[in-house]
């Protein structure tokens, strides 16, 4: 089921989201809605808390990087295929050089920013059957892995801006947040956030 995403404004996009418990009823519906609600919003990464789910869980699919001629050979193999659920993640390491990269989000439509995030990456956390993993990845994959992770601590990647930047996006953010903005996808709105 195609669920409506919620757009910047809403209090939970800003809550550090809690661990989803092993029994989970529903668990697996979730997770496929939160599959169609992306793919419908061309979207490569998605967070729970995005469709109001205030859990530690998001999904990637890295797949749509794979047009992009700037990527290697090596990269490109590696991203077609990297599909993957996330569920109570931790980062245990961020390393490597810092690079730019002009990233977007489902919540935050028609903005995007050069955001600096590290290289390579460690993360521990469950696949769907509940199975523990902890992995390397680094790229553009571990750039996603990060913009996800973000959603579950309560961050956007506007907050990343500096405040001169912050201040000029305000008009948009504020319409955004109002539903004044047009998608191809159903958001839900609730409003501007206050003091901000």
């Amino acid at each position: 089921m195609i669920l409506p995403i919620l757009a910047y404004g809403n209090p939970v996009l800003k809550k550090k989201a809690k661990e989803v418990s092993k029994n989970f009823e529903g668990l697996n519906d979730v997770i496929e809605n939160m599959w169609a609600t992306m793919y419908n919003a061309n979207g490569v990464g998605l967070a729970a808390p995005q469709i109001g789910f205030s859990k530690r869980l998001f999904i990637i699919d890295t797949s749509p990087f794979a047009d992009d001629e700037s990527m290697n050979d090596v990269d490109l193999n590696r991203i077609k295929s990297f599909k993957k659920v996330f569920i109570n993640p931790t980062l245990t390491d961020e390393t490597g050089n810092e690079w730019d990269f002009n990233e977007g989000c489902l919540s935050i439509p028609d903005v995007r920013a050069d955001i600096k995030r590290s290289d390579t990456i460690l993360i521990k956390y469950f696949d769907q059957e509940f199975n523990q993993h902890q992995d390397s990845y680094n790229g553009i994959i571990a750039r996603v892995i990060q913009h996800e992770y973000d959603h579950i601590e309560g961050i956007l990647f506007t907050d990343k801006l500096s405040p001169l930047k912050r201040k000029l996006l305000k008009g948009k953010l504020l319409n955004i947040s109002k539903g004044k903005i047009e998608t191809d996808y159903k958001m839900k709105f609730s409003g501007p956030i206050k003091n901000r």
